[in-house]
């Protein structure tokens, strides 16, 4: 989690003036506690002591260090917190052969494989990979059959465009002769013997519409063992985790904005898909939860796996607000903040403020008080 700089102190030694008070919530304002009189003109004095070596003397306010000038400015404010994350891809499949015989090809780790193409080939014919989320194949299929394993047969046909939706619905459970010609044309297109029926074992369903090999645990020229995994794969769509310490579980929110950046230095957006419910505990005794990332431009992330990046999470947003350099706070004796102001007299004045937003980022926060406008002149340190 990222950290808010310090404002300048200007407390007395026996009233040290407090930190900034986190917002409320995930956004919120706090009051400037203003405990003494500002009445310059009267020649009171304030009882508030500069950093840097600016000290309080009586009845005026005398720097021994250099000061600079900053303007007040409106626009919209983000509060962020950064992270180290994990770029790589959804999900995790085992992709279990029910083929029996010899293996005679595989794939290669990153290959891409679409619904409707061969996974790999036993005693050189293919096993066919169709898009399947409700069951896994357990049993050949064929005419007057019925059942959800047949629903997502029918719908895997349509979508390869081997049947039309008005002549076989997707929807539909029962293995009827629309079903069977429509398989006959795949056995054809993929060189099998054309029966109208699916043994066990010719295709296995996979719930993606491509997948991208990760592990090729079989081995050209052995024997095909029945429920063995042969291969291991990924979806092919992009994603970044993160492991947030669980603390920090209400600063994150689903649809938060993100920037990640690369390996390469490159950034490119994104936005937080899921926060994780449950915490894991890590080696370390530490607890996180698991934030996953969807990027904005999936093509920008490259092909690189398990990469390492980090991430920039927008965790609130705060617009057309008066904001300055975080350095021109002052802290008053006794709690609160202020600005101090130069007018275009050359005159100086403190005008107490409430801290809202804190923009880690640009290094400003966002400010209220009476008589502070767009433009106005405030001391900071000079750099």
């Amino acid at each position: 989690m990222s950290t808010t700089e310090v404002p300048r102190q200007a407390a007395d030694v026996s009233h040290p003036a407090p930190l900034p008070p986190a917002p409320r919530g995930r956004r919120g304002w706090r009051t400037a506690i203003v405990v003494v009189t500002v009445v310059a003109a009267a020649g009171v004095t304030v009882a508030v002591v500069k950093p840097f070596d600016r000290q309080a003397a009586t009845g005026t306010i005398q720097s021994t260090a250099p000061t600079g000038l900053a303007q007040v400015t409106k626009g919209t404010l983000s509060a962020r917190t950064m992270e180290n994350g994990t770029l790589g891809y959804v999900g995790k499949l085992q992709i279990v052969g029910k083929a029996s015989g010899t293996v005679t090809r595989l794939p290669a780790v990153g290959d891409i494989i679409g619904q409707g193409k061969p996974l790999y080939r036993v005693d050189n014919k293919p096993v066919i990979f169709l898009k399947g989320t409700v069951t896994p194949a357990y049993r050949e299929l064929k005419w007057g059959m019925e059942g959800a394993d047949v629903r997502q047969l029918n719908a895997a046909l349509v979508a390869l465009k081997y049947a039309s939706k008005k002549k076989l619905s997707p929807k539909s459970d029962y293995f009827g002769a629309r079903t069977y010609y429509a398989l006959v044309r795949l056995q054809k297109k993929m060189g099998l013997k054309r029966t109208g029926t699916l043994p066990l074992g010719q295709a296995l369903f996979l719930p993606a519409d491509e997948i991208r090999v990760t592990k090729v645990s079989g081995v050209r020229g052995t024997a095909a063992m029945p429920g063995s995994v042969v291969l291991e794969g990924s979806s092919t769509r992009r994603e970044v985790t993160v492991a947030l310490n669980a603390y920090q579980q209400s600063d994150v929110v689903t649809g938060d904005k993100v920037l990640i950046t690369l390996p390469t230095g490159k950034t490119t957006p994104g936005e937080v898909s899921s926060v994780g419910k449950v915490a894991e505990k890590k080696n370390d005794d530490s607890t996180t939860i698991t934030v996953r990332i969807r990027p904005a431009k999936p093509k920008d992330t490259g092909r690189l796996d398990q990469a390492p990046v980090q991430v920039s999470i927008v965790t609130d947003t705060a617009k057309d607000v008066l904001s300055v350099p975080v350095n021109a706070l002052l802290a008053l004796a006794g709690g609160g903040y202020a600005l101090e102001v130069v007018e275009a007299n050359g005159s100086h004045r403190l005008i107490p403020v409430e801290v809202g937003l804190f923009d880690d980022a640009a290094g400003v926060v966002e400010v209220r008080g009476e008589g502070l406008q767009v433009g106005q002149n405030v001391v900071v340190p000079a750099s």
